[in-house]
């Protein structure tokens, strides 16, 4: 294999035909979700009034691979597989001994890797003749890609999107329109959950876990006619994001190289996961060493300052009690423009990963996030998202710690998505109007003291 190839593509024969379920392989099982009235473990009843029982199933599954449905497989060769590159500019530019691979999911049609799971939870909840969904977005990522999976099924979707970023990113907001989405800024007077929040602080800029509560109740509501989607946190949606991973492990073979680390932003945790949990399949079953990094906004850092305890998915407490690494339900985020990664807690997988043993997490702030991202965007050509520059900036403190100790390093990353939409949030850098922000220990401590107690 030539030294000079930049980009290891696979053929449409290549896509996988399952998902990896991380659960028949995890040294500890996961802790068990918790109804929220009886704090007594859930069982697929309570859950149908949100989720197609197929969603359920896969949700406890134990098998370790679930296989894709090849409806599913078919949309997936719109994108499918994408390309693995190898950062040689960027290499130089850092002038370091590290060999830099990024997985690059902003080549989908929505624009990022939320089009993997968006287009299995619409296929299955039209299977059950469901007719529309809800769901909450931050940066607008994932609303662009349930409203285009919808639209793929012929179904109805509603949008609630944090306020803060459907003020900053109105162009998220017009792709999910195009689509036939209804997006509304949460919180919003639609809801009994929007409304209570709006009494309390009319100028509320929002949260994930509000626009979780808003579209939930939306859902629960409906009579069965809707169902809720979520784009990150649950086991399903971490599962069929491994697509991701099982792509780079092929594509690593074309490379004829290893990573000895796989880097991923973590809001929710889904892309992390995507790419990590093969490699960890790798580590687990088969005596890799690979370090496994998850990356997130120091203004939200639920992994790295957080409390693993049990607590509500969602702000007004309608959601099932998870245990998670979390900064409380209650928590509301500063207006950084990292909108997807501007959430209280963490997926329950990658709690479980990172209490284990089994990964790191490192929070890197706003203002170093934004320099990495222009430093790949002047290399490499791609502006990348706000969320997905949090990985290229946890690739290039790798990259300079190799170089620091004079080592070759082969580091991969998941470039989660592109920035196209995401110009605001440049133009604010550039402007010299951003800043820093670490989230106060005092605000912590006082949403640990309103979780639940179980």
């Amino acid at each position: 294999m030539s030294d000079s190839i930049t980009r290891y593509d696979l053929p449409q024969s290549e896509i996988p035909h399952h998902w990896y379920n991380i659960q028949a392989d995890l040294p500890r099982p996961l802790p068990p979700v918790l109804h929220p009235g009886t704090h007594q473990p859930v069982g697929p009843d309570d859950l149908s009034p949100l989720f197609p029982m197929a969603l359920i199933m896969q949700e406890v599954s134990q098998e370790r691979y679930i296989d894709i449905p090849e409806e599913v497989r078919e949309i997936y060769k719109l994108w499918r597989p994408t390309p693995l590159l190898r950062a040689r500019r960027l290499e130089k530019a850092l002038d370091t001994p590290a060999h830099i691979y990024y997985k690059y999911e902003g080549v989908s049609p929505s624009g990022s890797h939320k089009l993997n799971t968006a287009t299995p939870q619409a296929y299955y909840n039209k299977q059950e003749g469901i007719t529309g969904l809800t769901t909450e977005t931050g940066a607008g990522q994932w609303g662009t890609a349930l409203s285009q999976a919808c639209n793929f099924f012929d179904m109805e979707c509603f949008v609630y999107m944090v306020k803060i970023s459907y003020n900053q990113k109105p162009y998220r907001r017009a792709i999910m329109q195009t689509f036939g989405a209804s997006v509304t800024p949460s919180p919003s007077d639609t809801t009994q959950a929007g409304r209570a929040i709006l009494e309390k602080d009319p100028d509320s800029t929002g949260s994930l876990g509000i626009a979780i509560s808003e579209a939930v109740e939306v859902a629960a509501t409906s009579g069965g006619k809707y169902k809720y989607a979520l784009g990150s946190v649950l086991n399903h949606v971490l599962t069929h994001q491994t697509v991701i991973g099982q792509e780079c492990l092929k594509q690593m073979e074309l490379a004829d190289e290893y990573p000895d680390v796989v880097i991923g932003p973590t809001g929710g945790g889904s892309n992390f996961a995507g790419i990590s949990l093969p490699f960890l399949h790798e580590n687990l079953r088969n005596g890799k060493k690979t370090r496994l990094l998850g990356v997130e906004p120091a203004a939200c850092p639920s992994l790295t300052r957080g409390k693993y305890a049990y607590d509500f998915g969602d702000t007004a407490g309608m959601t099932p009690l998870v245990k998670m690494y979390t900064l409380g339900h209650d928590y509301v985020p500063p207006p950084l423009h990292a909108g997807g990664l501007r959430y209280h807690g963490m997926a329950s997988i990658i709690c479980e990963m990172y209490d284990q043993g089994l990964m790191e997490a490192a929070a890197i702030p706003q203002m170093e996030t934004f320099s990495a991202a222009l430093a790949f965007a002047r290399a490499e050509g791609i502006v990348p998202a706000p969320e997905a520059a949090h990985g290229i900036a946890g690739a290039i403190r790798e990259a300079l710690a190799a170089k620091e100790a004079g080592e070759k390093r082969v580091i991969l990353f998941n470039l989660c998505g592109h920035g196209h939409f995401d110009m605001s949030a440049y133009d604010a850098y550039l402007g010299n109007e951003l800043s820093d922000y670490e989230y106060p220990q005092e605000a912590i401590d006082a949403a640990m003291a309103n979780l639940p107690q179980i």
